[in-house]
């Protein structure tokens, strides 16, 4: 019996329809470690905690495709993502992320599409924070939320800029060329 039950938390079809609960110990660790989470009092994180959902995914398994609509923020628990982009059918990763990254940020800020893949490399658990939610959570306690968007905003726009920068850089070798 116990095997089969084994088996059925390996699934991650099944973990994931019947939303297995999320360590909350583990979670709370990873989530003090981010910055847009690190300044929340314990109640606030607790109350955060509550909104989020626990996924499961097996190694290879999509998190989302490129062109799925952004429904939420996933933040790594335990296991690696890879993020990849598809051009004229070519693969291109991104980026390759584990414990504390999270991804998927935009899909809190804007209502575009996927503009890349995740899929998990390794059997991985994730906590999402779907957009609803946190919505929600922005409007109870707006405080904490205005300082968890901030949070979000400042990686994106850190992003931004060594996108930025890399862009320059290729620009400045290939016009030297």
């Amino acid at each position: 019996m116990e095997s089969n039950y084994q088996g059925m938390i390996r699934s991650s079809f099944w973990a994931n329809l019947f939303k297995t609960p999320t360590e909350k110990s583990e979670l709370e660790e990873v989530l003090l470690s981010m910055p847009p989470f690190k300044n929340l009092s314990n109640k606030n994180i607790k109350l955060l905690m509550k909104v989020m959902h626990n996924r499961i995914y097996a190694a290879n398994e999509y998190i989302f495709f490129q062109g799925d609509p952004g429904i939420g923020l996933y933040i790594i628990i335990r296991g690696e993502v890879s993020i990849m982009e598809e051009i004229d059918g070519e693969r291109f990763d991104i980026a390759m992320l584990t414990r504390g990254d999270f991804f998927g940020e935009l899909a809190l800020l804007d209502e575009e599409k996927r503009s890349a893949s995740a899929i998990a490399l390794k059997d991985s658990q994730l906590a999402v924070i779907f957009k609803p939610d946190l919505d929600e959570f922005v409007e109870t306690h707006s405080k904490e939320g205005i300082q968890i968007l901030r949070g979000i905003s400042q990686i994106v726009a850190t992003r931004l800029r060594n996108l930025n920068q890399d862009y320059f850089t290729l620009y400045n070798r290939t016009r030297s060329k």
